[in-house]
């Protein structure tokens, strides 16, 4: 057989390709090179890079609103890494991803007034982000997505009052958001959580009419409507971070503000309905962090926020999610700050 270096044989033809992953200990590595015995002779394809998955916190504020994009692998732990830059400046806004498909979304957001513009980045490379198209004009949103069509939504959030709108666009397409639905009532500075494959959409606490909420509202993400009540948080609170996995389908909520800043971590079930219940303790209080998770392998890690004192902080933490308890110190956000949004490349 003819040297075929960086190809493969699909259907009796050799297909050029760039790069490969594979999948060790339950999570997909990238293969940009290596070399196989052929004959006693060693060939060269590709060099092994392992990576595993990325989170990515966009934007968000310090004294001002930046455009700053980190990452961290969310499997290790150590301090984030400059990824690129947004389109423009602006925190407190809604991020989304369609996983292992490797794309990133950020929505909306605020700079000195409301924002509209939808950001894109390819996750496992660095670099700049990319405009998408628009959303409606709004801060203090929450988004989540699924992986089967790729479809992320944009949650709640403020413009000239609270408002209830739930947006949609398909992630590996560019062009603006489309409308899907209600929350049950109009909410800002809320939290967005999924099931991956398993297509619900969770958004949790917030500030509604009546003050700082505990409600948790649900939809099924791959189709349109009104949003379904699902149970409450263990308390009312705002700016909370929220991950999930999709094996035993966990959203964890931690931090926020209920009448001051807590290290309250709770959980629930997504694929049930009912109240959240006890996980346990961030390693700090924090108000307005963001957290990534790597689906499947079971680690939610939380960065950034503000402390007791309203000091933005660079904190990093994680947990293992599909336990409960306290978490663990992870490293330092490349700059100390609040209301990021996040997305990561993980199931």
């Amino acid at each position: 057989m003819a040297n075929t270096d960086n190809k493969i044989n699909i259907g009796d033809s050799f297909k050029s390709i760039d790069s490969i992953q594979i999948n060790i200990g339950d999570s997909w590595k990238t293969i940009d090179e290596c070399y196989i015995n052929i004959g006693d002779v060693w060939k060269k394809f590709w060099a092994v890079v392992v990576t595993g998955a990325r989170g990515i916190w966009f934007g968000g504020e310090t004294t001002v609103a930046v455009n700053v994009i980190d990452y961290v692998t969310i499997n290790t732990t150590g301090n984030a890494t400059d990824f690129g830059d947004l389109t423009s400046s602006r925190f407190a806004g809604g991020g989304c991803s369609n996983g292992s498909d490797d794309r990133g979304i950020m929505i909306a957001g605020y700079t000195t007034t409301n924002v509209n513009t939808i950001d894109y980045i390819t996750i496992s490379t660095t670099g700049n982000s990319t405009d998408f198209g628009d959303d409606i004009l709004r801060r203090y949103l929450a988004g989540c997505s699924n992986n089967t069509n790729g479809r992320g939504l944009s949650m709640g959030g403020f413009s000239s009052a609270r408002i209830d709108s739930i947006y949609y666009i398909t992630i590996n397409t560019t062009g603006n958001s489309a409308d899907f639905g209600d929350l049950i009532a109009s909410t800002n500075a809320l939290v967005g959580v999924s099931n991956g494959t398993n297509e619900r959409g969770i958004s949790a606490g917030g500030q509604d009419s009546g003050g700082r909420t505990n409600t948790i509202n649900y939809v099924t993400i791959n189709s349109t409507g009104n949003a379904t009540d699902f149970g409450d948080l263990t308390n009312s609170r705002d700016g909370i971070s929220g991950v999930s996995n999709s094996t035993d389908e966990r959203g964890v909520f931690g931090g926020g503000y209920s009448g001051g800043v807590v290290n309250t971590i709770d959980y629930i079930t997504i694929n049930t309905t009912g109240n959240a219940t006890d996980f346990g303790d961030l390693t700090s209080v924090r108000y307005q962090p963001k957290g990534v998770s790597n689906g499947v392998n079971e680690r939610g890690v939380n960065g950034g926020g503000m402390n007791d004192s309203f000091v933005k902080i660079n904190i990093i933490d994680y947990i293992t999610i599909n336990s409960t308890g306290n978490a663990t110190d992870f490293g330092d956000l490349t700059q100390s700050k609040a209301a990021l949004a996040t997305c990561s490349n993980a199931d």
